[in-house]
């Protein structure tokens, strides 16, 4: 069940001895509830300057590294390039799971988000449309430009692993220049591209970084400094909600009327490469870093900076969690040590997630009422 706080998140907030405390200005709160408004622009500038930049910057460095790999496998197939190609992607998915929590901005604007990472793939509609082009041979998908025309899910993340772990992915030691791996090659140049407009947006003095670092009534996309933190909180909340019900949840449940669930491993993200642990612990470990490299707990009076030491000791649990499930995904679901690590994992998921979209709200004068899940 989607954590959906409507009528219940006015209740609780009501109810709440944080609610009652934001609605009461103090020295250094401004009369927006807890919400320091003074901190907010240094706030904003190092979620800007300390996370989201050096992401993106990572991110460009990771593609390039990709596509060059993909074409030297592509001019010298062998054992050692494929496995060059590999290693490169496993570190492409760290660096990708790590700056994709960042969904708002230049990530949304002309399908970059799904170009880059078309997942879940409901029916296996994307898998099949990689799967047809390989066996047709489509001449149309070997070059970034015409591939970037395609259907989303033929040119990012999920369509380079079929090409590398893929039924088939064998012939890429043994065939130089095979179309199998000039289409790895493409799709790499598509990242790469994708990648390198992300970083151009994000680094333009006057673009969407100026927006973030000065809200006013000026500014095109925060009049004033509550909207950016709203934002900037709505960040992780819908991070922890899509790693939840997009990530964890379709490949295993948890304790279902007492029962684990069998679980549906060939649901889970990159469970070909074997990254789909490694990417959970990175998607948590980057909202952690978010929240500290913004210092967030700056935003509210100090009596109310337990609220943000109990998410970082949620988030930090999570990742000791997930970093301990070394097992193929199919064999941790069946493995019962590991389990209950998914069954913790998921239990703490829904545990931060109120702490952020009630307690860190309410910390910092969101009023009754307030859903990020409505997107008010």
């Amino acid at each position: 069940m989607h954590y959906r706080p409507l009528l219940l998140l006015s209740l609780l907030l009501a109810l709440s001895p944080l609610a009652a405390a934001a609605q009461e200005p103090e020295d250094g709160a401004s009369p927006a509830g807890g919400l320091k408004l003074e901190a907010v622009p240094a706030v904003m500038q190092k979620a800007v300057d300390d996370f989201i930049r050096p992401g993106y910057r990572d991110l460009l460095e990771g593609t390039e590294a990709v596509a060059e790999a993909a074409h030297m496998l592509c001019e010298k197939p062998s054992e050692e390039t494929l496995g060059d190609v590999q290693m490169t992607f496993d570190e492409l998915v760290q660096q990708w799971s790590t700056i994709e929590i960042v969904r708002v901005g230049p990530a949304i604007e002309n399908n970059r988000f799904e170009r880059f990472l078309f997942f879940p793939d409901r029916k296996s509609t994307g898998l099949k449309q990689v799967q047809r082009i390989l066996a047709t041979q489509d001449q149309t998908a070997l070059s970034a430009e015409t591939l970037e025309g395609k259907s989303v899910a033929v040119q990012g993340l999920g369509a380079l692993e079929y090409v590398l772990y893929g039924t088939g992915a064998e012939d890429l030691t043994s065939d130089p220049n095979g179309f199998r791996c000039r289409y790895g090659a493409a799709i790499a140049d598509n990242l790469n591209s994708v990648a390198a407009e992300l970083h151009a947006e994000w680094e333009k003095p006057d673009g969407i970084q100026a927006a973030w670092k000065q809200p006013g009534p000026d500014n095109p996309v925060f009049r004033n400094g509550k909207e950016a933190v709203t934002e900037l909180l709505g960040i992780l909340v819908h991070g922890v909600e899509s790693i939840r019900d997009q990530r964890l949840r379709p490949f295993y449940a948890g304790i279902i009327k007492g029962v684990p669930d069998k679980g549906h491993p060939k649901l889970a993200i990159y469970w070909r490469s074997g990254n789909t642990m490694p990417a959970l612990s990175a998607n948590f470990m980057a909202l952690q870093t978010l929240f500290n490299a913004a210092d967030m707990q700056a935003l509210f009076p100090e009596k109310d900076r337990p609220v943000a030491g109990a998410v970082n000791y949620v988030l930090q649990a999570i990742v000791d969690d997930a970093d301990q499930i070394d097992l193929p995904i199919d064999e941790a679901i069946t493995d019962e040590e590991q389990r209950g690590r998914l069954n913790r994992i998921l239990q703490n998921t829904n545990d931060v997630l109120q702490r952020l979209n009630l307690d860190f709200a309410a910390a910092i004068g969101l009023g009754t009422g307030f859903s990020f899940a409505d997107g008010d």
